[in-house]
């Protein structure tokens, strides 16, 4: 049979409540007597009942993450990253996908779902600015992505227009002139479309370089298959062009292979830059220039900003932590679709 708690107190010679109070690491424990409890735990192997533990606490020790789409590698990659600081700090992630449906997100904020974890890290795509109302919520939520500002919950976000303009300067002063863009959302005001673009407008406009409107090229998600298609249409079109900035990683693979496809040499005809540093960037052929987004950093945040409103959850609204706004740090990573001398 399993140890229990006053196995460990017996062969310790301790009280059962001296065992609980070095398993909840209280503070008012001699040095010697928690050293005696922790070999006799170790000696029992005693398992803990965390989920005991955590109702006590009125906690679960869960956390949710509400993504859009895991299928897309940036998710699957954020997701993997939240994982492995969730670990480091004791706790365990439920994962919701959206599937950037507004009811669902919606669902996320509101729905019963929500008393099973003891805190959030959501990153809507369906809710806008125009939905800001809905994320004063009364549990901890750290919001990720760049379709509401101005929130009552931390903030993360990554550097979207600066970032853009050092992929599209890159371009620029490796001697392109006509960048096509990948992936824009004409009429989106906020958004990481909208950021993005915001960013390749500013760098061209610096740099006295005028925007080929007939080169940037709109998609309704970004995903492989819609960075290829766009691809195809803009070499269907006859518009010349000797570089792209695809807006995400996902949509620049289709980019590569729409131009591979079309016998258009990379980087000798082409140049293509993308967004967001996955994995898959370092083994495409050619290799992907692209901008890391600071990923592990945004999870590193997250999970320690959500650890910090957990533990002041029951704190008076005057007497917690000011919210935090984190723009998260970016780095161009020069690879061979887009080299460092044209």
């Amino acid at each position: 049979m399993a140890a229990t708690m006053q196995d460990v107190a017996r062969l310790a010679g301790v009280s059962a409540k001296t065992v609980s109070n070095v398993v909840n690491d209280h503070p008012h424990v001699s040095a010697s007597t928690r050293k005696k409890v922790l070999q006799a735990i170790e000696k029992l192997d005693y398992e803990l009942n965390i989920t005991a533990r955590n109702l006590r606490k009125g906690r679960t020790g869960l956390i949710g993450l509400a993504l859009p789409e895991l299928k897309l590698p940036y998710f699957a990659e954020l997701a993997d990253s939240v994982i492995v600081e969730a670990e480091k700090a004791g706790l365990r992630v439920l994962i919701e996908q959206t599937n950037a449906d507004r009811e669902r997100e919606i669902d996320v904020l509101h729905g019963q779902r929500r008393f099973m974890t003891d805190g959030l890290i959501f990153s809507p795509l369906a809710l806008g600015q125009d939905d800001i109302h809905l994320f004063k919520v009364d549990f901890p939520m750290v919001l990720l992505g760049e379709r509401v500002f101005g929130s009552t919950n931390d903030h993360i976000t990554m550097s979207n227009v600066e970032a853009s303009k050092a992929a599209t300067k890159h371009l620029l002063d490796t001697g392109h002139r006509r960048i096509a863009v990948i992936g824009t959302h004409p009429g989106e005001k906020v958004g990481s479309a909208a950021l993005r673009e915001q960013g390749f407008r500013a760098a061209m406009a610096e740099a006295g370089v005028p925007v080929e409107e007939a080169l940037l090229r709109p998609t309704q998600v970004w995903h492989r298959n819609t960075g290829a298609e766009a691809t195809d249409a803009l070499i269907d079109s006859g518009e010349s062009f000797d570089a792209v900035f695809a807006l995400n990683d996902a949509m620049a693979l289709g980019v590569l292979h729409s131009l591979s496809s079309h016998r258009i040499d990379v980087p000798g005809d082409v140049a293509v830059i993308g967004f967001d540093d996955i994995e898959d960037a370092a083994y495409t052929r050619p290799t992907l220039s692209t901008i890391a987004p600071g990923r592990d950093e945004i999870a590193s945040r997250a999970v320690t900003l959500l650890q910090e409103r957990i533990a002041e959850a029951n704190t008076p609204p005057e007497g917690r932590t000011p919210i935090q706004r984190v723009f998260a740090r970016y780095e161009l990573v020069v690879r061979q679709s887009a080299p460092a001398v044209a």
